[in-house]
């Protein structure tokens, strides 16, 4: 059986998330899972129902590839739930199909650039932090959660409890127990 994935990551995406559908319809996939949700900020419901729906046999199909993974690792996670289920993977862009040798092996091949690629970028980011650095200009990343401190305490205060607080100033719980814990105040724990 094919079964298809679409996905877009914003609702403004609507004509690119009609074409998939269509060539998903168009290559046969007899179920298609689709949504439209961003992969990295929020988890992907129908890709884990698609995965969860696939038998031994059947064929996962997508558009590209960025459609169903996020990074190398995220797509390692996915193609081994594929390999161990032994459902094989199509990528239309691409005309992968993993249901061969030759797709298995190009498959591996394009993992091992894509790898390639992140760790050079990465080695370049790190490189031009270090020069940043030398040269004063880097500062880091603005602590996000102390600055709302004055907010949190004063929600504390006002008898809200951490959990609380953390969801409604968007930081973490942890955060919030390290201000009022700084501050002396008894909710610093999650014990308490």
């Amino acid at each position: 059986m094919l079964v298809g994935y679409a996905r877009v990551s914003t609702v403004e995406q609507d004509a690119g998330f009609a074409v998939q559908l269509d060539e998903l319809r168009k290559v046969g996939c007899e179920k298609i899972f689709s949504e439209k949700v961003s992969s990295v900020v929020a988890k992907r419901a129908q890709l884990d129902a698609a995965l969860e729906f696939t038998r031994e046999g059947d064929v996962l199909v997508v558009t590209r590839l960025d459609r169903l993974a996020r990074s190398v690792a995220d797509f390692v996670r996915i193609s081994d739930a594929l390999d161990r289920k032994k459902v094989s993977l199509r990528v239309l862009a691409m005309g992968l199909d993993t249901g061969n040798a030759s797709g298995r092996l190009m498959l591996n091949v394009l993992s091992s650039v894509a790898q390639f690629e992140r760790e050079v970028m990465l080695e370049r980011q790190r490189e031009g932090i270090a020069k940043a650095k030398a040269a004063g200009k880097y500062k880091g990343r603005k602590p996000t959660a102390r600055a709302k401190a004055d907010d949190v305490i004063a929600r504390y205060r006002a008898g809200e409890g951490p959990v609380a607080i953390a969801r409604a100033t968007g930081i973490g719980r942890a955060s919030c127990y390290r201000i009022l814990a700084e501050a002396g105040l008894s909710g610093g724990s999650p014990a308490a």
